[in-house]
């Protein structure tokens, strides 16, 4: 019997913008993007379809694919047994734990999951709180 899919769905793609503020002029005011949250070095921007987000950031000058599973802990292990490496983590973050993997010929990306719950927004996207998960 096949195994469940590790992986639910891109979450977001994470863009450098050295100017937060100009990052969405140009995808919000522009390309139509909409803010769901922000803080102080970062932006999620909603797309049409509103499952994945374009992240933009002025803390990383690289590109970055971030990849929703339901546990980390869980995601981390299958990914060794599998021949995957563990670049850096498990790590905490807001919504949940976050690790930073490997596939066997080098391609890396992040994988997180939202154990703890998704954020609580005002129609600016300031963050004020967060749902608990479940």
């Amino acid at each position: 019997m096949a195994e469940e899919p590790l992986f639910k769905n891109i979450d977001c793609l994470q863009l450098y913008v050295p100017d937060l503020q100009k990052g969405i002029e140009f995808y919000c005011n522009n390309l139509g993007l909409k803010i769901l949250w922000k803080t102080d070095s970062a932006v999620g921007l909603g797309m049409a379809n509103d499952i994945a987000e374009i992240v933009i950031q002025n803390e990383r000058e690289q590109q970055e694919v971030d990849i929703k599973v339901d546990s980390v802990i869980d995601a981390v292990e299958r990914i060794k047994k599998a021949g995957g490496d563990i670049v850096y983590g498990t790590f905490e973050i807001k919504i949940g734990k976050c690790a930073v993997v490997k596939d066997p010929w080098g391609n890396q990306y992040v994988i997180l999951d939202a154990t703890k719950g998704t954020f609580i927004t005002d129609d600016e996207g300031n963050i004020l709180g967060q749902n608990k998960p479940g």
